[in-house]
């Protein structure tokens, strides 16, 4: 009889255990749950700020001869534009997409032999013919860079001015371009962008979208014209950097 009551006290003790021992299994399972671990490969979460809801146009990769009118010069009124950027003899300029190289050469004339020219552009066949034309017309201060569609890939504190003519609305990330470019101006640095009003999609987009994504990516609306052509269609926006960017 003593035995068959150890033997009792010893299952009960037995089950017991087993009860505690899935109890405590289902509480470590839920902390799991509650507070799941994170592989230290994830990959990091992506700045919300940087994203953009909206459409864009597919880049141009026709024929570079549409960049080359004769009547282009006088509709931009380049050489006030390089005026208002402070674009002089000496001085650094990005050309950010740069096409054809039409605006690169053009500030090259002006910058001369102490300064420098940075026709950025993601096309290679774009740069190539850059690159042939640079030697051809003789300009030693140009210099070509494959931008990717997050970066201008300029190198940091190298330009003075940057202008970004009529390809704003081709450019896939936008605020990451702008916030990448920031580290390569120097101090007091001017950004230009000449583009016209439109859907996104349509090789246009509003300025009033434009300048909401700069400002998100840390830039200030200095000034702004409409002197770049004559239908009013076109406009021209000055930014800086703002000095510091929370």
């Amino acid at each position: 009889m003593k035995k068959f009551v150890i033997d009792l006290v010893f299952v009960k003790a037995v089950f017991l255990f087993a009860l505690v021992f899935a109890a405590c299994q289902t509480a470590e399972l839920s902390k799991l749950e509650i507070f799941p671990t994170v592989s230290p490969t994830a990959a990091p979460t992506t700045n919300s700020n940087e994203n953009i809801n909206r459409s864009k146009s597919e880049p141009y990769t026709g024929d570079l001869s549409i960049f080359e009118d004769e009547n282009r010069a006088k509709n931009l009124q380049i050489d006030r534009v390089m005026d208002i950027l402070k674009i002089t003899e000496g001085k650094n300029v990005a050309d950010i997409g740069a096409g054809s190289g039409w605006f690169t050469t053009r500030a090259a004339k002006r910058v001369g032999d102490k300064g420098k020219v940075f026709a950025v552009e993601i096309n290679q066949e774009y740069i190539e013919y850059i690159n042939e034309r640079a030697k051809k017309e003789n300009y030693t201060n140009i210099q070509t860079v494959t931008g990717a569609e997050d970066n201008p890939n300029l190198a940091k504190n190298s330009v003075d001015a940057v202008l970004i003519l009529k390809a704003y609305h081709e450019i896939a990330e936008p605020i990451k371009v702008l916030k990448n470019l920031r580290g390569s101006l120097r101090p007091n640095a001017l950004v230009g962008i000449i583009d016209k009003n439109g859907k996104g999609d349509d090789h246009g987009i509003n300025k009033e979208i434009v300048t909401e994504e700069a400002k998100r990516a840390g830039f200030v609306l200095v000034d702004q014209y409409d002197f770049v052509k004559t239908d009013g269609m076109d406009y021209f926006l000055v930014f800086r950097a703002e000095k510091s960017v929370k």
